[in-house]
């Protein structure tokens, strides 16, 4: 397997029509992956990192590519707990997922739910304070990235947060056996192992904010193999 470059190939989950049981198992599964391995805390390490004590609220936060509505109800959970006034806003392109992520966290019932995809012009009708992606910028090629996150420095006033696979053989070779192992989704089968060879490395985060013209980017490695970018904007 050759992971000195990103792979393109597509995901499953990319496929905006996917809908279902087998959607649902997906993001059930995902959530378990996550919460396991310790990926969520990267996203809320990002939130204390960039508003530290000085910001405690109100504050917007947009969930780009927020999947089932998990990472928003993670978000909100220790935004309560940190004493953070927070509102959210989920976004992502899928119609079926939206429609999910509302029935999965009834409880949320402050979340601003938007069927958007980030390169329509409606994306940049509403600023937010920050911009949060959760494993979704691997989704992308490095052009679209560039330009993605030119958008973002239009939507975000205080900053923008990702937390992101690293494309690690030992990534790589753990997932595909965990998943092979314990999954019952042939979406998670084939999609979680594949996030990985579509994901990053340090350089390559260095040169998309270079391109992207991202001020103050910090750059940072975490456990289960995740990058956490921070990119403060005041």
């Amino acid at each position: 397997m050759n992971l000195k470059q990103r792979c393109y190939e597509k995901e499953k989950m990319d496929d905006l029509s996917c809908s279902g049981g087998e959607l649902l198992q997906t993001l059930e599964e995902l959530k378990i992956i996550n919460r396991l391995l310790g990926g969520n805390s990267v996203t809320t390490n990002g939130l204390k990192k960039l508003l530290g004590a000085r910001q405690k609220g109100p504050i917007v936060v947009a969930d780009i590519g927020c999947g089932g509505g998990d990472m928003i109800n993670t978000m909100a959970a220790w935004a309560e707990k940190n004493e953070y006034s927070m509102k959210f806003v989920g976004i992502d392109a899928n119609p079926n997922i939206i429609e999910l992520a509302k029935e999965r966290h009834p409880h949320l019932d402050g979340v601003k739910w938007q069927v958007l995809n980030v390169f329509d012009p409606e994306f940049l009708k509403e600023k937010v304070d920050v911009v949060c992606c959760t494993l979704f910028t691997h989704h992308f090629n490095d052009v679209e990235l560039i330009k993605m996150f030119r958008i973002f420095k239009d939507k975000a006033r205080l900053g923008i947060i990702v937390n992101d696979l690293h494309r690690h053989a030992l990534a790589y070779h753990s997932i595909k056996w965990l998943t092979f192992c314990f999954s019952r989704s042939p979406m998670v089968k084939n999609d979680a192992p594949l996030s990985v060879r579509r994901s990053f490395v340090r350089e390559d985060w260095q040169r998309i904010g270079r391109e992207a013209n991202l001020p103050k980017v910090e750059i940072s490695w975490h456990w289960a193999f995740r990058w956490q970018v921070i990119c403060a904007l005041n």
